[in-house]
């Protein structure tokens, strides 16, 4: 016969746990084993997230064979937002089955032609660019290897809505990905042109027939969301991989552009109190 647990005493009964084995000199309850308790008929409602957020800590996995190297890390800040969590957890899983699926084909082929096969890699870290009191804001840099001549960097970007519980992507901040390109271009294809000269590199006529002279929509490419105060998005930084602006030997970019009064004003109205304009 299952016995009724009112609230009150389901509410107290985490804590309970921890203070019987503090005085009794039991070892420390495990943290599945705290989950269960939270679990509870009547527990009170996050009580599974609290144990989570209480227990949390930054995540880094790595793993490393003849047929691949894998690694995925992620900051103790996302480790604190149990659904952020969870789905940078199945991100990690779905990118190491993708790794092992592609690292076994290319060797049962290198195998089979009788060529040398050269393992494969995914290795990506997602950093904290900042945490207001609405937003979290992450970035990460992905380097991958799958045999040819040179790795691959890439980027991805996040930030977690706190109000709304959602992860999002920083251009669904503004009205449109028009409208943020025309609002930053000037700003960007300068810093541009600014940053292949601090590499030596001449940029090339607008005007020309490379396919690198022209500018590339900011949109197209990875953008980061930052903060000077902690409080307000302020600071914008757009990372641009390999071949986007230049051959590869000229590596990758990192613009920063101002936050301007002409970006916070195409922000959606849902978020203008979040942002401000440095200029």
């Amino acid at each position: 016969m299952a016995i009724p647990i009112s609230y009150r005493f389901a509410a107290a009964l985490v804590p309970a746990i921890l203070l019987v084995s503090a005085c009794s000199g039991e070892p420390e309850p495990t943290r599945a084993e705290k989950e269960a308790a939270a679990k509870v008929p009547g527990a009170p409602p996050g009580a599974v997230d609290d144990v989570k957020v209480a227990n949390a800590t930054a995540s880094n996995v790595e793993e490393k064979s003849e047929l691949m190297e894998f690694a995925y890390s992620y900051p103790l800040e996302a480790a604190q937002i149990p659904r952020l969590a969870e789905w940078l957890d199945s991100d990690r899983a779905t990118k190491r089955d993708a790794l092992i699926a592609e690292s076994r084909r290319d060797q049962a082929l290198a195998k089979k032609e009788g060529f040398p096969y050269r393992a494969h890699s995914h290795l990506q870290k997602w950093q904290r660019v900042t945490n207001t009191p609405r937003f979290l804001s992450l970035s990460s840099e992905i380097d991958t290897y799958t045999g040819g001549a040179h790795g691959m960097t890439n980027f991805d970007t996040l930030i977690w809505d706190r109000n709304t519980g959602e992860k999002r992507a920083p251009l669904d901040l503004f009205t449109s990905g028009a409208a943020f390109d025309a609002a930053i271009r000037d700003d960007f294809c300068a810093a541009i042109k600014r940053a292949k000269a601090a590499k030596g590199m001449q940029p090339a006529d607008e005007e020309s027939d490379s396919v690198f002279a022209k500018c590339p929509p900011a949109s197209a490419q990875t953008v980061w969301l930052g903060s000077s105060d902690g409080r307000h998005l302020d600071r914008l930084t757009i990372a641009i991989a390999p071949y986007e602006i230049g051959a590869y030997a000229e590596g990758d970019y990192r613009i920063n552009v101002p936050v301007t009064a002409k970006l916070v004003a195409v922000v959606k109205p849902d978020y203008a109190r979040d942002f401000r304009a440095g200029r």
